[in-house]
């Protein structure tokens, strides 16, 4: 009993865990819809109030909407028009106090996180952590630059650190490049075993000398 209990329950929990994070997106979605609907009823003739309200109801309405408009915007902003439009209102935003100090910020992480020519997380690597003797993966984000790199003799590597098993917080190191091995395995597959906190392992990859891979990382 014990065995085909078990044995069922790893075929439903990643299912019911994806159908469980997809209806809290999708939940989420639908507030920021519906504040958005309440808004413009306020704006809108009253005659356009029950068309509106009756939008609310339309189930995934808000995610078909939020692909749409990204869609749109997205081949807006390829062409000269929408790019200067773009750039008009990373303008304004930046000129605002408070406000352009979190959306720089925000900005640069995007830019770097979904940007198509973008590496945000170059290679896995080996790193020694929290302490020496203790090993864990990281990823390769660049090299420090700056009065960072000014302060720093030798070589260095900038190193994001995730912690398991959710990946999207971790630290950030500055590490010299001689102390970290390099791995063969893909981004996805480390993530894969961070956020299964070792359990699911990548397939093995050819294993090269350590001396080598710590002289080509970056």
């Amino acid at each position: 009993m014990k065995k085909y209990i078990l044995t069922g329950l790893l075929v439903w929990l990643p299912l019911t865990i994806t159908i469980w994070v997809m209806l809290q997106v999708l939940g989420l979605l639908d507030g920021v819809f519906a504040g958005l609907i309440i808004a413009a009823q306020t704006v809108l003739p009253e005659s356009l109030r029950p068309s509106l309200e009756a939008l609310k109801h339309i189930p995934g309405l808000s995610a078909i909407v939020m692909v749409s408009v990204l869609l749109l915007t997205g081949l807006a902003v390829t062409n000269f028009a929408g790019q200067w439009i773009v750039n008009q209102s990373n303008r304004v935003f930046s000129n605002i106090p408070i406000v352009k100090s979190i959306y720089s910020s925000v900005k640069q992480v995007s830019d770097t996180l979904f940007s198509s020519s973008g590496q945000a997380f170059r290679h896995a690597v080996l790193v020694q952590y929290p302490r020496a003797g203790s090993w864990t993966i990281g990823f390769v984000t660049g090299k420090p630059s700056g009065e960072v790199a000014a302060q720093l003799s030798d070589d260095h590597l900038t190193l994001y650190v995730p912690t398991t098993p959710n990946p999207t917080s971790g630290f950030m190191l500055i590490v010299p490049r001689s102390d970290v091995i390099e791995l063969q395995m893909s981004v996805d597959e480390a993530l894969k075993y961070i956020i299964s906190m070792g359990v699911v392992a990548p397939p093995p990859h050819l294993v090269v000398d350590n001396t080598h891979a710590r002289s080509h990382t970056g």
